[in-house]
């Protein structure tokens, strides 16, 4: 068969644009009845010329989200006459009009997504209803009709090309067939993480080993540098951008050897002591105070970090408190000053509070 089907697709806004509504609206990209306001809706679409009088109408398939206690049918009617609407009803949202309507096309021709026309004329109106009897809102995305390319009864001797039945028959194989072509055409673009569905992007993620859990655009942005990510995951910037994609926050990591205690440049090599300790194999991430939201979320970034630095060393997460706090995990920017301080008496009923500077000669 001829891999070459031509067929019209209506997906976007514009194209819906020269219908007539009743109910039913443009909505992002589709159409949509909102259930809120109305249980059901009409919409005709603008007429599709095939540029050929007698044209042989197919099957056309219609992508829609029914929800629960919904429903969609489908009215259609072709001539090769282009004025065959003159004097029709103008949909105008009363139930008289769509009535009308409903009795211009006669008898709906379908009642799902995906029906064979039988129809001919170089002309075709579709008449779309929905109806909703829940509280979600149902949603046509796109409407595919099929425009030229051979069928499997071309391929037959001329004397079954005129029989209906076998037409009808093996237009079942010939959409199986077409469905398979397009899923086989569609396949480099299904895997292309660039223009790969929500659902697809997490599992192409998942082939490089990218958490989940990303919105799609950012997912996107992580499959595309897996490989360097990977090469520097447990260097120094590797674990900054690790800290940085789980909290949101830019750190600051401290290691043994930048703060070691026995450096000649090291000015007070007991309170580094006191603060990073002896292991070379330790390193501490600073975070400010307020970066997670309950304990819970702590230890989560915490799981999740030991998944992601070198083996053999361990993480120690320091958070900053909004203070200044002396001999402590303090760092002042430029144009900083430690103000005064305020006096406190201390007996049996009081206690020092972090945020407390004590000073002067006269008190103890």
């Amino acid at each position: 068969m001829n891999p070459v089907q031509k067929k019209l697709v209506l997906c976007c806004h514009e194209q819906w644009l020269g219908g007539q509504f009743c109910g039913i609206e443009p909505w992002d990209d589709g159409l949509r009845l909102d259930s809120a306001r109305f249980t059901s809706g009409l919409c005709c679409l603008p007429v599709i010329d095939s540029a050929e009088n007698g044209f042989c109408w197919g099957r056309i398939l219609i992508d829609a989200d029914l929800p629960q206690d919904s429903a969609l049918r489908v009215y259609a009617h072709a001539s090769d006459d282009q004025f065959w609407n003159d004097g029709w009803p103008e949909i105008d949202g009363t139930e008289d009009a769509a009535r009308a309507m409903r009795k211009w096309f006669g008898l709906p021709v379908a009642e799902s997504g995906d029906f064979l026309l039988r129809a001919r004329g170089r002309y075709l109106w579709l008449l779309l209803e929905l109806a909703a009897a829940g509280t979600d809102s149902p949603t046509i995305r796109k409407v595919t009709v099929r425009m030229a390319g051979d069928h499997m009864i071309d391929y037959l001797p001329a004397i079954y090309q005129e029989d209906d039945f076998t037409r009808r028959f093996l237009s079942i194989f010939n959409s199986m067939f077409l469905d398979m072509e397009d899923s086989i055409c569609a396949l480099p673009g299904r895997m292309d993480y660039e223009s790969a569905d929500p659902e697809m992007l997490r599992y192409l993620a998942s082939w490089v080993c990218v958490e989940d859990g990303t919105e799609s655009p950012a997912l996107a942005d992580r499959i595309a540098g897996a490989l360097p990510d990977y090469e520097t995951q447990y260097t120094l910037g590797g674990i900054r951008r690790s800290v940085r994609r789980l909290t949101g926050r830019e750190p600051w990591i401290i290691e043994h050897f930048s703060v070691s205690s026995n450096r000649a440049d090291c000015r007070n090599p007991e309170l580094y002591r006191r603060l990073y300790g002896g292991d070379p194999y330790r390193f501490f991430v600073l975070l400010r105070e307020g970066t997670f939201p309950n304990r819970q979320a702590m230890e989560e970034f915490r799981r999740r970090m030991e998944e992601l630095i070198p083996a053999g060393t361990s993480m120690e997460l320091v958070l900053l408190k909004q203070s200044i706090q002396l001999d402590w995990h303090t760092y002042l920017g430029i144009n900083s000053a430690v103000g005064g301080y305020v006096p406190v008496a201390i007996d049996e009923t009081m206690t020092i509070h972090y945020d407390t500077t004590i000073g002067g000669a006269s008190h103890e």
